[in-house]
């Protein structure tokens, strides 16, 4: 900075021209030509130098989304599709590495519309408002010990340039409609940013049907379902926050932010029924009738986060205190009555009211400590304390009055607490000037305290160890070893023992006894980049789950709550099951072709499952894939098409099969204005109306198969604005300036 300083007071105006692909290099080259003394008279500084769109470290994979040109008028979840060892199924289920126990963050930080529904919430945050996605499949003990499939986090827009300056998006199709804007403020010592996005999915109509057969072995008698119907689904939300970084002086500074988050889902059905009381009696006659269904999802949450950072005189040197704090509302309700063909009024009903708070206190302490220029040693502790309230209110219709009475065996009170304290110690050195090591432990201990009917849960306590050996080759080939240890804690909606009755005959629910999954991870990793810019990685996988967590169904000729009997009833919930063993290969890569104008990018991910379990005993869940690759082509400096296809294979599971699914995308942008604005359009499975998801369910007494048909077609236009200072010109040759480069801005 000293040279830098002594450059800019000779030079009123400093510009150096350069134009190449990795914006480190740009850095290093601009440092290296200030620090040349032959570097006379300086007369211009463009630096143009964008990120790859994947990138993969040591401990994670990142995906940039500047220039994802198919997802721009999407959400967070069609993003997700795209990023290498995640994959996402119609259902909007996310996994890493074949592993659905997955944490996620927002900016590094955990955000409470995650903890009660996941899919609704990666639904709600518009693509445009993504900077990245960080897929992290071997966190240090720095992380928490969250999630055994790893850790998803999802960068927002924040711009590091000087000024004044803001990004507006909006799109709109025949499914979709979102929204956002950002506005940043930057001098030298203070900034701010403010957002605002928001977001809709049209209402859609999903066709539905399933044949079931169940067995009473008591009464030697077979029954049969069949229901045929629709539900009309629609989502809306918003999110909306305030952010600010102040750098009181060179060694502290002091970053705080808040948003709110309010989202919100409904699902109308009618399904057509036709049961058999004893399928297997050819004379038995069948009863017609049809259910109506009304199911809501509504949740408005804050989260608002104080960091404090020191800065000591030693280069690396620093301290770093933070509060976060997240607190939710969610809330849930359903009604459905049940009626039989040409009978006015229901023989049956039931509404269920499920509202509660979800609020969590993280503060934590990092020490970051560099020993020598080979040795960074890194400390912490970190305490979180999770409160969960829980009212259900559940009504029963009396078929003779017409009218709804409170079922007390139904309603009730939850009261859930939870506390995590946490300490760690990792070092990073390096091994005779070849070998890059990171390790480190993590030790948790928790408590856990659930008030209903009497449930005990006794505090453990876990030892969370992580180790990676890697080596970078001067080929720019990378090789790594890595080994963590993670732990899966039941979140809100897995625990809570609400029963949702909005199809009587298909009952899921919560269950408070669930025990931690815990998670033994291994990956032997190896990446190669090639100087036209082409990339490959391959990935080896194991890892073992104890206390492995499933969706289990069970079947009940006869369920009686309160003396009121359902007949035919399949419930579904999580248990601990026993043990899973999964195996795979993760095989990814990128070219260039004509001079970078056409990029191809691909992913292949095969594994395998095989459970050991005391309750189903020991079950190949054999192999399953996914596939998907991305190309696009440049036509101009200022106009590009791509095209993306995704495909995942149907999985067994403990008791049948899940669906598999197939999309893909076709999109187009277009930059004017000297690219500070730009269009594209969208399509989205246009050849096909529905995608047919099958889902099988087998017991010793109960089979199921339902078919789902859901409508993913779509055509969309968006449009995107830059506006404010032109950070092209007026720039210092500083570490914001390569961040913005970086950005591919």
């Amino acid at each position: 900075m000293k040279n830098l300083s002594i450059l800019l007071a000779l030079f009123p105006i400093v510009f150096i021209s350069a134009q190449i692909a990795n914006p480190e290099t740009a850095g290093k080259k601009v440092m290296d030509t200030i620090k040349d003394n032959s570097l006379k008279n300086i007369q211009e500084v463009i630096i143009v130098g964008k990120k790859a769109v994947v990138e993969n470290k040591v401990d994670k994979i990142v995906y940039n989304v500047a220039n994802d040109v198919t997802s721009q008028s999407g959400a967070a979840i069609d993003v997700l599709r795209k990023v290498p060892q995640v994959t996402v199924d119609a259902e909007g289920n996310v996994e890493l590495q074949g592993n659905p126990n997955v944490k996620f963050l927002i900016n590094c930080k955990p955000s409470s519309i995650f903890g009660n529904s996941l899919s609704e919430a990666l639904a709600s945050i518009p693509a445009s408002q993504i900077k990245s996605i960080e897929a992290i499949t071997s966190p240090g003990a720095k992380y928490d010990a969250q999630g055994t499939g790893g850790i998803i986090n999802i960068i927002l827009n924040e711009s590091k340039v000087k000024g004044i300056n803001g990004l507006i998006n909006a799109s709109g199709g025949t499914r979709f409609q979102t929204g956002s804007l950002n506005i940043n403020f930057r001098n030298k010592t203070f900034s701010l940013n403010a957002f605002f996005s928001g977001n809709a999915q049209l209402k859609s109509r999903t066709p539905f049907s399933q044949d079931r057969v169940s067995y009473d072995n008591s009464l030697q008698t077979q029954a049969r379902l069949l229901q045929d119907g629709y539900a009309d689904f629609q989502r809306y939300g918003y999110r909306t926050g305030l952010g600010l970084e102040w750098s009181i002086d060179k060694s502290n500074t002091l970053n705080a932010s808040v948003s709110y988050n309010d989202f919100a889902n409904k699902s109308t059905g009618l399904i057509n029924q036709e049961q058999y009381i004893d399928f297997s009696n050819p004379n038995q006659q069948s009863l017609l009738g049809y259910r109506v269904s009304d199911n809501r999802f509504l949740i408005n949450s804050i989260d608002a986060n104080l960091s404090y950072r020191k800065i000591f005189q030693k280069e690396g040197q620093e301290l770093t205190v933070e509060y976060v704090m997240t607190s939710g509302l969610p809330k849930s309700n359903y009604l459905q009555t049940q009626s039989l063909v040409g009978v006015l009024t229901p023989y049956s009903g039931i509404s269920g009211s499920n509202p509660g708070t979800d609020t969590n206190h993280n503060l934590s302490i990092d020490y970051v400590h560099p020993v020598n220029d080979k040795v960074t040693l890194e400390m912490g502790t970190k305490v979180i304390l999770q409160h969960i309230t829980n009212t259900t209110s559940v009504d029963v219709l009396n078929a003779v009055s017409g009218q709804y009475a409170s079922d007390p065996s139904q309603s009730y009170d939850l009261k859930y607490d939870m506390g995590i304290y946490a300490a760690y110690l990792t070092s990073s050195l390096q091994i005779f000037n070849w070998l890059d090591v990171r390790a480190g432990a993590r030790y948790e201990y928790t408590t856990t305290r659930i008030d209903y009917q009497s449930t005990d849960v006794p505090s453990y306590s876990l030892l969370v160890p992580s180790l990676i050996l890697s080596h970078k080759f001067n080929s720019g080939e990378t090789l790594k070893v890595a080994y963590t240890r993670r732990v899966e804690r039941p979140e809100y909606a897995e625990l809570n023992p609400f029963l949702n009755f909005s199809d009587p005959h298909n009952v899921t629910t919560g269950n408070p006894l669930l025990k931690p999954e815990i998670g033994d991870n291994m990956e032997l990793g190896y990446n190669k980049n090639f100087k036209n810019g082409a990339t490959f990685s391959l990935t080896l996988t194991e890892r073992i789950n104890s206390q492995d967590l499933k969706q289990i169904t069970t079947f009940y000729p006869i369920y009686t709550i309160n003396e009121a009997d359902y007949t035919n009833v399949s419930v579904t919930s999580r248990k601990n099951i026993g043990k899973e063993y999964n195996s795979g290969g993760i095989l990814s890569g990128s070219l260039p072709i004509f001079n970078n104008k056409l990029n191809m990018r691909g992913n292949m991910m095969l594994f395998h499952r095989y459970i050991v379990s005391d309750y189903f005993g020991n079950i190949d869940m054999r192999f399953r894939y996914r596939l998907n690759l991305n190309i696009n082509y440049r036509l101009a400096k200022d106009f590009i098409i791509e095209a993306f296809g995704n495909y995942n294979s149907a999985a067994r599971n403990i008791q049948g099969k899940n669906p598999q699914s197939i999309s893909y995308s076709i999109a187009a942008r277009k930059e004017f204005w000297d690219k500070k604005a730009s269009i594209g359009i969208t399509t989205t499975n246009p050849f096909n109306k529905y995608i047919n998801q099958v889902t099988t369910v087998n017991t010793s007494d109960y089979s199921s198969y339902s078919v789902r048909q859901l409508p993913l077609r779509s055509f969309g236009i968006s449009f995107s604005y830059k506006f404010g200072k032109d950070f092209k010109k007026d720039k210092d040759i500083s570490g914001d300036y390569l961040n913005e480069a970086s950005q591919g801005s």
